[in-house]
C-alpha cells in the first residue's frame, strides 16, 4: 500500500468506528443527557492518559455550549483536588478498558459523596460500567493502528460520543447562536453577535444635507463625508438618503440640467435604518439582502445618531 492508501484506510477505519456507535446507543444515553441537563452543580470529566486528553476536550466542549463543566485528573484527587467536587455534581468518567486502576480508585470517593457517575468505556462488563449510574458503550472493532495497539479509532469514537452528548444538551437547552457568543466573546462569531451598531457607528462629520439643497452643493457634502452618501434631514428627522450612485445616474439622466435639481428629486425616502442596539450580525443581513453598503442608526424619534458602513461590520 502507498502512504496515501494507508492514510485513507486509517480514515475509513475511524469513520467506521463512529458509525458503529449508532446501534450501541440505548436508553442510557438519554438518561445520561437528562442527568447532565438537570445537574445543579458541575459536570466533572475525568480520565487517565489518552482518555484524559479526550476528556479535557469533551469538558471544554460542554462548557462552551452551556453545560458548566471542567476536567480533573483522578491522580490529582489524591492530592487535594477532591475539594472541588460536591453533591449536585455529575461525574463523567472515561476509560477505554473500564478497568484503569487510577480511575477505579477514584470511584469509591465519588460514590461516598453520593455523586452519580456516567461511565464511558469500550467494555460494558467492566468495573467502571458496573459502578456507573449510566454507561455509554464506545467499544470499537479495531484500532486504526496497524498493530491494533495505539489508541486511534477508540479515542475518535470516545470524542464523537462526547460531542453527541454536547449536541444533545444544546438541543435540550435550546442553545442559540447568541448563547454561543456569550461563551466565545473573543471570537469572530462572538463579536458579530454581541457588538452593536452603537459600538461601531460613525458619529462625526456626518454628511447631512437638506432636501432642498441643490445637487451641485450636495456633491461637496457627500465627497467630504467619504461614505458615498448624504442624509437629508428635515425638522431634525431623516427625510431621505442619496448615494454617489444616485448622483451619477442623475448626471447621466439630466446632464446640463443636473445642477437645477435638488436632493429631494433623487433621494430614497425610506432608507434602511436600525436602532443603536442592533447587532452587527443583523446589520450584515440587512446589507446583504438589500445590496447596500451603509445603514443609518436612529433613535426612537427617527433622529440620526450615526452611520454604520460595511467595513465596520468586518470584525
Amino acid at each position: 500500500m502507498t502512504t496515501r492508501e494507508i492514510a485513507i484506510q486509517s480514515l475509513k477505519d475511524e469513520a467506521q468506528a463512529i458509525l458503529d456507535l449508532i446501534p450501541k446507543m440505548n436508553d442510557d444515553f438519554e438518561h445520561a443527557v437528562d442527568m447532565m441537563l438537570e445537574c445543579k452543580g458541575k459536570v466533572i470529566v475525568t480520565g487517565v492518559g489518552k482518555s484524559g486528553h479526550i476528556g479535557a476536550k469533551i469538558a471544554a466542549t460542554l462548557a462552551s455550549t452551556g453545560t458548566p463543566s471542567f476536567f480533573i485528573n483522578p491522580l490529582d484527587v489524591y492530592h487535594g483536588d477532591l475539594g472541588v467536587m460536591s453533591q449536585g455534581d455529575v461525574v463523567l468518567a472515561i476509560s477505554n478498558s473500564g478497568q484503569t486502576d487510577e480511575l477505579l480508585r477514584f470511584i469509591p470517593m465519588v460514590l461516598h459523596m453520593q455523586i452519580p457517575i456516567i461511565g464511558m468505556s469500550g467494555n460494558p462488563q467492566s468495573l467502571l460500567a458496573k459502578y456507573s449510574t449510566y454507561h455509554l458503550n464506545v467499544s470499537v472493532e479495531k484500532e486504526a493502528c496497524p498493530l491494533n495497539l495505539a489508541p486511534t479509532s477508540s479515542t475518535t469514537a470516545t470524542l464523537a460520543m462526547g460531542d453527541a452528548l454536547a449536541i444533545a444538551l444544546m438541543e435540550k437547552r435550546h442553545f442559540r447562536p447568541q448563547d454561543f457568543a456569550q461563551f466565545h466573546p473573543g471570537g469572530e462569531l462572538g463579536k458579530r453577535l454581541l457588538t452593536t451598531a452603537q459600538d461601531v457607528m460613525i458619529t462625526e462629520n456626518l454628511p447631512v444635507l437638506s432636501a432642498d439643497m441643490h445637487l451641485g452643493k450636495a456633491i461637496i457634502h457627500v465627497s467630504k463625508g467619504k461614505l458615498g452618501l448624504g442624509v437629508a434631514i428635515e425638522d431634525g428627522k431623516i427625510a431621505g438618503l442619496i448615494t454617489d450612485g444616485d448622483i451619477r445616474r442623475a448626471m447621466e439622466k439630466w446632464q446640463a440640467e443636473f445642477f437645477n435639481h435638488t436632493v429631494e428629486d433623487i433621494m430614497t425616502r425610506t432608507p434602511k435604518t436600525v436602532g443603536p442596539q442592533a447587532k452587527i450580525s443583523d446589520i450584515q443581513k440587512i446589507m446583504n439582502k438589500h445590496k447596500i453598503h451603509n445603514v443609518l442608526v436612529v433613535d426612537s424619534d427617527n433622529h440620526l445618531m450615526g452611520i454604520v458602513d460595511r467595513y465596520a461590520c468586518v470584525l
